[in-house]
């Protein structure tokens, strides 16, 4: 999928968190200033999070109420064995809340069995305009399932 717009990558990551259930990992990937925390912030969004959100990059865990509980993780400064360990991750992993990773690769073997990967990638058209190439790639069984819906959805309304 392709947006144009900033906004256009907040609406998509809003319209996916619909199609998002307890207990939902999202491993978010891509250089800095691809639009993940944007996309996140969309997702927030989506489950009916009021507050602003913003990028957990020193804190590495922020925790929001909506509809489903949000867990916002930046795993961009995490070091070592130990520091990972403290975080309890499993025990966000195992909630009835949507977990939102960003640089997931720092923390790769930790990750669930059954997750959603989402890579943003900065691109430029053939006008030289700046464009977000959005993937999905599901990891574990039922994500096929749940991102074919939407990937369907997402074509009806274009």
């Amino acid at each position: 999928m392709q947006t144009k717009e900033p906004e256009e990558t907040f609406a998509l990551g809003e319209r996916l968190a619909a199609f998002l259930y307890p207990g939902t990992v999202v491993a978010l990937t891509g250089e800095l200033g691809a639009g993940k925390t944007l996309f996140a912030q969309g997702v927030a969004k989506g489950l009916g999070v009021k507050e602003h959100v913003t990028s957990p990059t020193f804190t590495i865990i922020n925790e929001y109420q909506g509809h489903l509980p949000f867990y916002h993780i930046d795993a961009y400064r995490l070091e070592g064995t130990g520091e990972i360990d403290e975080l309890g991750l499993e025990e966000y992993f195992n909630s009835s809340g949507v977990v939102l990773i960003e640089w997931p690769e720092r923390i790769q073997d930790y990750l669930p069995s059954s997750f959603l990967r989402i890579h943003l990638d900065k691109e430029w058209d053939e006008s030289g305009q700046e464009i977000r190439v959005i993937s999905f790639f599901p990891v574990g069984s039922e994500w096929e399932n749940v991102i074919g819906e939407f990937e369907e959805s997402e074509n009806t309304r274009n």
